[in-house]
Formats: structure tokens, sequence, C-alpha cells
């Protein structure tokens, strides 16, 4: 069979070969079908889409010159020398220290919200029996109590076996 017979595939393979037929189909006209403009409006949009990334990213790392993450830049520091990492870019450092605190606030998030149903399950028969005035009462109601359990609990969605000592009761 032919290749005039099938029609030019709209998804380029690689982004090297894209830009280079790019610039080979604007320089050659048209043979009157429509189907030679689909790849080169493809690959116009998928290099846009990259030109596009690329500033957000360089956007991104001149935030992160103005950004200081709640983990200190020092007990950043130590842990990347204690793996042997090391880098004199303060930015990309802040970038691990962010992607570090975004973890931590995640299994935060997570252990807080098994607390909630955990309290929300058995709080509907413990606090009946608990006395509905008194100082502390209102503040009781809406107070959760983060346990091992949960934090075990939110850890293990991410792989991570956190187990209590065997002498903990």
């Amino acid at each position: 069979m032919s290749s005039a017979q099938h029609p030019a595939f709209a998804y380029p393979t690689y982004a090297a070969a894209s830009e280079s037929s790019q610039s080979q189909q604007t320089t050659q006209p048209a043979a009157g079908s429509s189907t030679s403009t689909q790849p080169a409006a493809t690959q116009s949009r998928q290099a846009a889409e990259e030109a596009r990334k690329d500033r957000t990213l360089a956007d991104f790392m001149l935030m992160l010159d103005e950004y200081e993450p709640l983990i200190p830049n020092e007990v950043t520091d130590y842990y990347l020398q204690r793996v042997g990492f090391e880098c004199e870019d303060v930015r990309l450092k802040r970038l691990l220290s962010l992607a570090a605190q975004k973890f931590v606030s995640d299994i935060a998030a997570d252990a807080y919200q098994h607390a909630r149903i955990r309290t929300n399950a058995s709080g509907g028969r413990a606090r009946v029996n608990q006395p509905l005035t008194g100082p502390g009462s209102a503040k009781d109601k809406t107070r959760t109590t983060l346990t091992m359990d949960d934090l075990s609990a939110a850890l293990a969605e991410y792989g991570i076996s956190a187990r209590k000592p065997e002498y903990y009761i």
C-alpha cells in the first residue's frame, strides 16, 4: 500500500522529530489536503505547551528565591548532607524542603481524617453519657485527639510501616 492511501497521523512520536518535521512542513506548500496541516497544528500546540511549561517552571523557581519554607534551611542541609546530596543552589534545597513539607502536611491531614472518622463512629454512643453542662463541654465536642493508630493508618497509605514498640500498651 502506498502512503497516499493512509492519512498522516496527528500524534508525533518524538519532540525532536516533531520540531524538525514542523520546519520541513512549513517550507513545503500544501498539496490541497487538510491532513498535512493537522500534524503541523498539533506540533505547534505541543511546542506552545512545552514553552508554557518552561515559563511556569522558571517563574516557580524565581518564586523560591523569596520563599522561606517551614523546614529551616539548616535542617534541610543536614539531612541532604547526611544522604550525600551536594548542591549549592538554594532554590533546589528549598524545593526539596517544600516537597518534604507537603509530604508531612498530607500525612497529618490524612491522620486527622482518620481521627475524625474514628471519633464520629464511636462519638454517637460515647457522647450520650457525657454531661452537656460545664465549662469545657462545648470545647470537648469539637476537639479531636490524634492517636498513634490514626497516624499509623495514614502512614500505611504511603507505604510506611509505623508500629508501636512491644513494651507500649
